[in-house]
Formats: C-alpha cells, structure tokens, sequence
C-alpha cells in the first residue's frame, strides 16, 4: 500500500471513540478512530517509515453548526461556537483532516483559532488539557456566564452527535 493509500484508508474508516483512547493502534484492530488516534496513528506510521515533513497538528477552532455535523445542540443553548480541538496532519505544510470519508479542512479553516504541533502519544491527556485550559481562558476572557463544566457537557453532546 502506498502512503496515499493508507491515508485514504484510514478516512474512510468510520467516525467512533476506541476503546483505550492512548493506544492508536486500535484504529485498525477497532475499524474506526477518531480526529485523534487516526491522525495519530498515521503520524505514527510516518515516523516509523521515513515519511518526511508529516506533523500531527492540534488546532483549536469555533465549532458551530454549520462547520461540524453536530445537530442543533449549540443553538438551543443559546451559543455561537464553542472552541473544539480538532487533530489533523499538515503534510509538506498542506492540512489534511483524515477525520472521516467527507471530512475537508476548508470547512474549518476560516474558524481556526490556533494551532500547535505535538506528538502521537499526546493526544490523549496532554489534547484534553490542552483543550480544556483553552475553553477556561476563553470563558474567562469573554466573561461568560456558562460554567467550564455546563460548556464540556454540551461539548460531549456535539461530539456524541458526531457519531451518529
């Protein structure tokens, strides 16, 4: 299989938590991943077969309604966006977003916030820090009258909804 193939493969898995969210090998075993093990996992197979200039990308963007296929959730609470760590590749300095069969970038581009690049086995608490301490900042910056915990249970609920 070539690169390009494993890419595609691994894309048109389906969209599902694994069941131990640090070990990034089960994307295969399991038959599905999400934003962060299949990216993982593909940065892993990168490192590991000499694949050059491929960096595992957390970026942080306004996830809405009309960017992430997550129901009506953030409207019926009276919200905007609510800022999502999503994991992609940039390869040769072009983003791609493995996530599932019609998942596409351009879609979020607009909406990035930041973006930093980590490593495979950081996609598990190292991501949900990271991500979290980003939400409780920017609450606080936007004084906001939703608790940290009110905004990550919506949050699971458009996840959720991801999956459906």
């Amino acid at each position: 299989m070539t690169w390009e193939e494993i890419l595609l493969s691994i894309k048109n898995l389906p969209y599902g938590r694994n069941s131990n969210r640090t070990d990034f090998s089960l994307v295969v075993a399991e038959k599905k991943g999400t934003c962060s093990s299949k990216h993982a996992y593909l940065k892993d197979f990168a490192d590991k077969n000499s694949i050059l200039n491929v960096k595992l990308v957390i970026g942080i963007y306004k996830m809405n309604e009309s960017n992430t296929k997550i129901g009506t959730i953030l409207s019926e609470n009276k919200m905007e966006y609510i800022p999502e760590a999503h994991c992609y590749l940039k390869i040769d300095g072009v983003r791609f977003d493995c996530t599932s069969s019609n998942s596409d970038f351009d879609k979020i581009k607009n909406d990035l916030l930041e973006e930093i690049e980590i490593e495979p086995y950081q996609v598990g608490d190292f991501k949900i820090e990271y991500h979290q301490n980003f939400i409780k900042n920017w609450l606080s910056e936007n004084n906001s009258g939703i608790s940290f915990e009110q905004i990550w249970k919506i949050r699971e609920q458009c996840i959720e909804n991801l999956s459906l």
